[in-house]
């Protein structure tokens, strides 16, 4: 049974009520239609904690989906996934799949940097100073695109960035 027949309260109900309305009235083709109900389906799996079937249901909607900007966010919550599983390496190559679909996507670079800082400090916690440091270089590079395309957030990286030395600019917005 599909997810959105699962639905157990009146919010997700509603929600549903509404999305497959609004669904109806679009524009778009089946193909369109279709892969958004896997995403929503996707979505509901995911914010449970499902993510076996999030992620099931995320692969079918990146076969059907063909607007790249669409696909981004498929992309996007597939890395969530990955990074919350902790399998970092796989993350990274979803959000870098999320960015060349969609460009303008700074939660993406976020979490790239996210990871990166994370990994820079595991490498200095066992005395890879250098490799370190790199990593450190690679997440502020990821910070400052992420802050240039949403000045008023990630407020924490750019105090990072400023204390650390790696940015010159004072003010981002």
């Amino acid at each position: 049974m599909p997810r959105t027949q699962r639905n157990d309260n009146f919010i997700d109900k509603s929600f549903t009520v509404m999305a497959d309305i609004i669904l109806k009235m679009l524009p778009t083709g089946k193909r369109s239609k279709e892969a958004f109900t896997y995403y929503r389906d996707g979505m509901s799996a995911q914010s449970d904690g499902e993510y076996a079937e999030a992620l099931d249901n995320y692969y079918e909607a990146l076969k059907l989906e063909e607007d790249p900007n669409d696909r981004s966010y498929v992309l996007y919550n597939i890395a969530l996934i990955h990074t919350s599983n902790g399998e970092y390496e796989r993350a990274l190559e979803y959000y870098q799949k999320a960015i060349e679909d969609n460009p303008r996507l700074p939660q993406a670079m976020n979490n790239i940097a996210v990871i990166y800082h994370h990994q820079g400090d595991l490498a200095k916690k066992e005395g890879r100073e250098e490799q370190g440091e790199a990593l450190f270089d690679q997440a502020a590079e990821y910070w400052k695109e992420a802050i240039r395309m949403a000045p008023n957030n990630y407020i924490e990286a750019q105090n990072w960035l400023k204390t650390t030395g790696r940015s010159d600019i004072d003010v981002y917005f």
